[in-house]
């Protein structure tokens, strides 16, 4: 998990920074489509974040699960936080459109 938490803590870093770059070329007037390439960029990087760490709360869910011979309320959990996951991703879709 350790490992995990790092390749996080460093995607969230890279994000900040992208952030303040953007914070930046807004300060500067940059082109418009250069920071909405920007703001895209943004999103992707913090939608791969919300993935992995869905991926592990998933796999730890189910495993927990397994172990309890709790299936049922492992997979509900999952379910429950994918949908919301996802509830945003169908948002970010949308608000593309």
């Amino acid at each position: 998990m350790d490992e995990v938490r790092q390749r996080l803590l460093t995607r969230l870093r890279k994000i900040e920074g992208q952030v303040r770059g953007v914070q930046r070329m807004v300060e500067a007037g940059d082109d418009c489509g250069e920071i909405l390439n920007q703001i895209a960029a943004i999103k992707s990087a913090l939608s791969s974040v919300g993935l992995l760490i869905f991926e592990n709360h998933a796999y730890e869910c189910i495993c927990r699960a397994i172990e309890e011979e709790n299936k049922e309320a492992g997979l509900k959990e999952v379910v429950k936080v994918l949908e919301k996951l996802m509830r945003h991703e169908i948002y970010v879709i949308k608000e593309e459109i």
